[in-house]
């Protein structure tokens, strides 16, 4: 069995290969090519934790991927100097079910969500794409920045955090890392990170919008990522109300994502009122973007078939790479 650690995981997942394995997932998720079931959720009451199991088995093709990833909440490590979430995801072979790789989970986790995004902004964006706007300075803004400047010739980023430490640490790291751009720039408020915005992530865990709707630019790409109950919510009502809206699965954000489930509850959006799945779009059976004009919003709420197949490739980079530790079972 391999072992990969975050470095061996973020180096045997570059973004580009990895938004590509996100619309192959996508794909055949919404074909029906894939497996996966709920989500296990184990209390351990005594710690006030709990542990979630998320399998997933996908085939196309290009092949087969099979794994199953577990994180892990305990709100009481904060207080013994640990992490609040741990995760790891254990990779197995399609057609035998032996143990082939064990992977640090979080690494994994961040990049292809950033990847998901990636996928979305590519299928979704107008092509002139040139300034971006990233809502939140922690992991998870990382990687949607560097996805999206994958897909699309960004030349400028605002960000907005209202910690502005954060805000300079995160633009001081990033800035000119290829393929972002040097020009990063710290936004004083939303209005100037989405006025002349052409995509917008959101990957914060705000409980309400954290732009205005009347701000936003024509046109405009939206990325939300970082709700996912029903009580945060980044992106206006007004916004999901007159955008086209697509989401990675039709059933897990029907259940956990905030962002659609309050417009619902507030009368100016239905179920039906979503587009699509990103995989029917991959898939040709819906369109993506119609006009030069139109806001497009892709909500994500994370799907294990991107474990999985994210997983897969790291494995099969790393045994070409030479990365990881192997270990007998």
């Amino acid at each position: 069995m391999l072992i990969l650690d975050a470095n061996d995981v973020r180096r045997a997942l570059p973004m580009a290969e990895t938004v590509a394995a996100m619309k192959r997932a996508f794909a055949s998720f919404s074909a029906g090519t894939a497996e996966v079931p709920l989500r296990s959720h184990l209390p351990i009451p005594p710690h006030e934790g709990r542990s979630l199991f998320m399998p997933a088995y996908l085939r196309d093709e290009t092949g087969e991927a099979l794994a199953v990833k577990i994180v892990s909440i305990f709100p009481h490590n904060l207080e013994r100097d640990l992490p609040l979430i741990h995760a790891a995801v254990l990779v197995l072979e399609a057609n035998s079910g032996r143990v082939m790789a064990l992977l640090e989970g979080g690494a994994l986790t961040a990049i292809r969500t950033g990847a998901a995004s990636g996928a979305a902004t590519d299928l979704l964006a107008r092509s002139d794409c040139q300034v971006a706007a990233i809502f939140g300075a922690g992991v998870q803004s990382r990687t949607q920045l560097e996805a999206i400047c994958t897909v699309r010739s960004i030349k400028t980023i605002w960000v907005y955090d209202p910690d502005q430490e954060r805000v300079a640490d995160f633009i001081q790291e990033k800035s000119g890392l290829d393929p972002i751009p040097s020009d990063m720039r710290s936004a004083g408020n939303p209005q100037q990170a989405v006025s002349q915005a052409d995509i917008i992530c959101c990957a914060t865990t705000s409980p309400t919008p954290v732009f205005n709707d009347q701000d936003l630019k024509a046109g405009v790409h939206i990325n939300g990522v970082g709700s996912y109950t029903q009580e945060m919510q980044e992106v206006p009502s007004e916004t999901v109300q007159h955008a086209q809206v697509i989401v990675d699965s039709r059933q897990a954000t029907m259940s956990e994502a905030g962002d659609i489930l309050q417009p619902i509850q507030e009368g100016l959006f239905t179920k039906e009122d979503i587009h699509a799945e990103l995989g029917e779009i991959l898939a040709g059976k819906k369109p993506g973007r119609t006009d030069s004009n139109q806001i497009t919003f892709f909500k994500s709420v994370g799907i294990a078939v991107q474990d999985a197949a994210a997983a897969q490739l790291a494995l099969h980079n790393a045994q070409k790479m030479g990365l990881g530790r192997k270990v007998p079972l």
